[in-house]
């Protein structure tokens, strides 16, 4: 796999699309660091880790709210074969604030919003709304 990142964001896709409550996905820092800003900006319910013998899994549960998923769509911005970098002043509104850009610095993977206010650029992970 060469982008483990949007391997995410495409599970994350495909679960909300079936409707299913709970989606499993190989388990990195990095990707436990983006499903826990999922969860704390309430695009998805809770996240729990798992070992299954020598693999490590993240299980992240799926929040609908009177049937519609709150997870609306993602879409992987910087990607191995070109890197997306933003200056702090720059770092793009999705959807006009609705949705939230994740944000790799210096200081950690943290939304859009916090790396403004944090006065930090960086990488430009991906779109979430």
């Amino acid at each position: 796999m060469t982008d483990p990142i949007a391997d995410m964001l495409a599970r994350l896709r495909n679960a909300v699309g079936a409707r299913h409550t709970k989606v499993r996905i190989p388990h990195s820092k990095t990707k436990a660091r983006i499903a826990a800003l999922l969860v704390d900006e309430g695009f998805v319910g809770s996240i729990e880790t798992v070992h299954e013998g020598h693999r490590t899994w993240l299980d992240v549960s799926l929040r609908y709210q009177n049937g519609e998923p709150a997870f609306g769509g993602a879409r992987r911005v910087s990607r191995p074969g070109l890197r997306i970098h933003t200056r702090a002043r720059e770092i793009p509104r999705v959807m006009g604030g609705i949705g939230t850009a994740v944000i790799s610095t210096s200081q950690g993977i943290m939304t859009g919003r916090e790396a403004a206010k944090r006065r930090l650029g960086g990488e430009v992970l991906c779109f979430v709304w």
